[in-house]
This record gives structure tokens, C-alpha cells and sequence, in this order.
């Protein structure tokens, strides 16, 4: 069984290696390995390996940079995922394409299920929701996993810089009044993984159980830093607005995904985020 995984390197990616098959031939293919902008090249490199699967963890992810760069964040998340959906239908590959709870504007206050109607409030937001019209448009039988606040051991992500922050500072302030679902790789993959097992058509919600706000987030990196002794002592951590934060790209504020009727066509829950994180802080403490 060959399979693909682009977006190398990054975190999902790099749990989606870590959880492959061991009787499978994983090509693992980073931004250049493979620019997934060019269709040429996509479909070049799919027909070299003729993958049964193909998940795309490649993605433009810098929220507040593409507000000032719309044409690459569309190039890479809009018509990327297009040339891979093309790709694995031309030679009858399953694909899995990562999405975003970003493709939601958060204002109902409530889970948005898998059917509720995308209003993207930022460029990336935008550019996310146009892969997957273009990855459903090409392929219907593809799945497209829709997540939020992914995090890992290893990588760029909220977890480190809280902690290296925290560190520096020993006080922080974070966004109280945003709140969403944190999700670890590793679950992130495994569900992945269980959709291309079932061959699971159609879009799907995935992230940890649980409800969070940033602040409630970053608490829990504090308690579990300190119980790992990654900081000396419990910092400050004061709740702030978002206006008090200001950014580039407006975020959504209540981008809590339902994830019922994900969990029954992948036969499988998440644990609650805090298990995952705590489990996470003590990998870093000891790596």
C-alpha cells in the first residue's frame, strides 16, 4: 500500500507517519518535495507513486499574513487542494483533505454541525473553504476533516509558546472570550487514518472533547508546565477581550465543531482535551 502525506514536517503530518500502517510505503512529501501549486507536478508525482491514499496536511496556515497575502493562501489552500483532489481521482486514490473550523464566522453561539453554512470572517478562513468546494467539486467520495487549535510535542503551536512565554515572563495575558476545542495531533491522525479505513465520504468534524476559551487553554498549560516542572511556579495569567488584542484577521469567536455524527461514522471519541495535553507537556519535559 503506498500512501502520500503531504505537508511534511508539520505536525499532522508528522503524526500520520508516526501512525501509518507498518506494512505501508509512506511518501511523506514536503512543501519541496512537492509544491502542491503546480498541478503539473501534483499529478506527476501521484502517478509516479500511485498512492491508495492521499492526505493533504499542507496548508497556508498564517491567519494574521494572509489578510496581506490573499493570492498565496489561495494558491496553496484553494487550488492545491484542488490539483490533489484531481490527482487522486485521475488514478482512483481516496483522499483525506484537513480543514479548519475557520471556514465558520462563530456567531450562532452554538456547535456548528458538519452541514451548517460556512461564513469565513479572514482571508485564511476563505481560502480553506474554497479547497474544499474545489476538493468536493472534483471528488465526492474524498473526506474533508474539518479541526481546530491543533497542537503536538513537537512543532509551532500555542502549547510551546505559552510555555516559552511563561518561562520568560511569568505572566501572560491571553483572549478569554474565544472559545473552541483543542485537538492533538495524534487523534487528529488516528481519526485520518479511521476515515481512509471506512472510506468515509463526505465532511467530518474533529477535534478533542471539551470546550475551551484561549485563557482556560493556557491555565491548563500552566498547571500541567508546573506539575512537569517545565516552570518554576504558577504564573499570571490575566484574561483579556479580543479588542484588546488586536490582529489583522478577525477570528470567529464560538468555533466549537459538533462532532457527533463524526464520532458515528468513524466509530471512535476523543478523549477530553486536558488528557492529551497533560500527556503532551510531560513528552516535552522529558524529551
Amino acid at each position: 500500500m503506498n500512501i502520500i502525506i503531504t505537508g511534511a514536517g508539520g505536525q499532522l503530518a508528522n503524526e500520520l507517519v508516526a501512525t501509518a500502517p507498518t506494512d505501508a510505503s509512506v511518501h511523506a512529501l514536503s512543501e519541496v518535495d512537492l509544491d502542491i501549486r503546480d498541478r503539473d507536478r501534483v499529478l506527476a508525482a501521484v502517478r509516479e507513486r500511485m498512492p491508495t491514499v492521499i492526505f493533504n496536511a499542507a496548508a497556508y496556515t498564517a491567519v494574521d499574513r494572509a489578510e496581506s497575502e490573499r493570492d498565496l493562501a489561495f494558491a496553496v489552500n484553494a487550488d492545491g487542494a484542488r490539483h490533489l483532489a484531481e490527482a487522486s481521482r485521475a488514478v482512483g486514490a481516496y483522499l483525506v483533505h484537513v480543514s479548519t473550523d475557520f471556514v465558520f464566522d462563530g456567531a450562532s453561539g452554538t456547535p456548528c454541525d458538519v452541514d451548517a453554512t460556512p461564513r469565513p470572517l479572514s482571508v485564511y478562513g476563505a481560502s480553506k473553504l474554497a479547497g474544499e468546494l474545489a476538493v468536493r467539486g472534483v471528488d465526492p467520495e474524498a473526506a474533508i476533516i474539518r479541526t481546530a487549535w491543533v497542537y503536538a510535542a513537537c512543532g509551532k503551536n500555542f502549547v510551546h509558546t505559552m510555555l516559552r512565554l511563561m518561562k520568560e515572563r511569568g505572566a501572560v495575558r491571553v483572549v478569554a472570550d474565544q472559545v473552541g476545542s483543542p485537538t492533538h495531533a495524534r487523534g487528529l491522525a488516528e481519526a485520518c487514518w479511521r476515515a481512509f479505513e471506512r472510506r468515509t465520504a463526505g465532511t467530518l468534524h474533529w477535534t478533542d472533547a471539551g470546550v475551551a476559551s484561549w485563557y482556560d487553554f493556557a491555565v491548563a498549560i500552566a498547571e500541567f508546565g508546573c506539575e512537569a516542572n517545565l516552570l518554576p511556579a504558577m504564573p499570571t495569567i490575566e484574561p483579556i477581550r479580543t479588542v484588546d488584542y488586536p490582529t489583522p484577521a478577525e477570528r470567529p469567536k464560538y468555533s466549537v465543531l459538533d462532532k457527533s455524527s463524526t464520532w458515528d461514522a468513524l466509530a471512535m471519541r476523543p478523549p477530553h482535551w486536558r488528557i492529551p495535553l497533560q500527556r503532551t507537556i510531560g513528552e516535552i519535559a522529558h524529551a
